[in-house]
């Protein structure tokens, strides 16, 4: 367990490969562990509200269980208008998320907080637009089995990147863990950078 005395020590509170991976490109330093939480929306929750709290309450449940350390949690979600777009739950769902997100525009929102040592949280906001897409593409993309854990129902830096005509904003916000933002907030709170002495 990471303790006082490691300068460097980060948890990420995620099981996600992809923040996991995105997270190691800044060469950074850090243990996973995973918040169990109940990731249902709240009634008419905004979609920037609904990730800022749960990558907060991620954060605060893993940095109880980790002290003297920085916890960084992260919580994605896809707006498509009002209507959030989570993990489908199963082919038919996922199908039916692709076929609204077909022709239009929608917003990809990630909460990242951080707990512990210090207190940081921000929200990213990226614009993705969809080509038009047949029904024969739908359905060989939800039968090789991506979208099906993936907001949204489909993973831009995998085979889902050819539904994607444009992206305004930041790509990694995307894959769920906006790089930018979040080497920002790191640097406010302090944490110890590769490039930086503690």
């Amino acid at each position: 367990m990471p303790t006082l005395e490691d300068p460097t020590s980060l948890v990420l509170a995620s099981a996600s490969p992809r923040r996991r991976d995105l997270l190691s490109q800044l060469g950074l330093r850090f243990t996973v562990a995973a918040a169990d939480l109940d990731e249902t929306p709240l009634a008419g929750e905004a979609a920037d509200l609904y990730v800022l709290r749960l990558a907060r309450a991620k954060a605060q449940a893993v940095a109880a269980r980790f002290p003297d350390t920085w916890v960084l949690a992260a919580d994605t979600t896809v707006a498509l208008g009002t209507e959030l777009l989570g993990k489908p739950g199963g082919p038919d769902e996922a199908r039916q998320m692709l076929t609204q997100l077909s022709g239009r525009t929608h917003a990809v929102y990630t909460g990242v907080a951080l707990a512990g040592r210090a207190e940081e949280a921000t929200v990213v906001h990226t614009r993705v637009t969809f080509r038009t897409l047949s029904a024969g593409e739908i359905d060989w993309y939800v039968s090789t089995g991506e979208p099906l854990d993936k907001a949204g129902a489909y993973a831009i830096q995998g085979k889902g990147g050819f539904l994607v005509a444009s992206v305004e904003g930041s790509p990694t916000n995307v894959v769920g863990l906006p790089l930018g933002e979040t080497l920002a907030l790191l640097t406010r709170a302090g944490v110890p950078l590769p490039w930086r002495s503690p």
